[in-house]
């Protein structure tokens, strides 16, 4: 059976509660992210989180398998921008309990009813989706855009 592996690391120094880490990727893609606990319960002031960690991860796959998806039904995407916002319930003990993606797209040759067809499969394929599946409640929310900015994300 093949297998995919990739790493992640935390370097960490001082007590979880008041010490700070930076967090990386084994490809390098991930740079050296600084990551604190006050980061993850209050303002981020410039540093990352596991629940930011994950929501890029799902967006990103989410965003893979959508365009898969488009692709295989003939109408591949021109463009697609993709949100995803976990949430991290605090009160009692801190559980992630939800991961909402939203995603905006030009796809040429598509309609809405289509697009958020796609959207809801590439949601269920996702294997970071999969993953999640049971333990957080996931959404998702298409809309499909007639040109590239028109729904202001990802517009310069």
């Amino acid at each position: 059976m093949a297998a995919v592996q990739r790493t992640a690391e935390v370097d960490w120094t001082g007590s979880i509660a008041r010490g700070s880490g930076h967090a990386s990727g084994g490809s390098g893609a991930l740079g050296d992210l600084p990551i604190t606990v006050a980061s993850r319960f209050g303002e981020p002031e410039g540093k990352t989180s596991p629940e930011e960690l994950i929501a890029a991860a799902h967006a990103a796959c989410f965003t893979m398998a959508l365009g898969s998806i488009l692709a295989a039904r003939r109408t591949p995407p021109e463009h697609l921008w993709v949100t995803a916002t976990v949430t991290l319930e605090t009160s009692g003990t801190p559980t992630i309990v939800s991961s909402r993606l939203e995603v905006h797209g030009v796809v040429p040759g598509a309609d809405a009813a289509s697009f958020d067809r796609a959207a809801q499969e590439a949601e269920r394929n996702c294997l970071v989706s999969r993953a999640l599946q049971g333990n957080v409640e996931i959404g998702v929310q298409a809309t499909l855009d007639e040109h590239p900015g028109s729904s202001g994300v990802g517009a310069a």
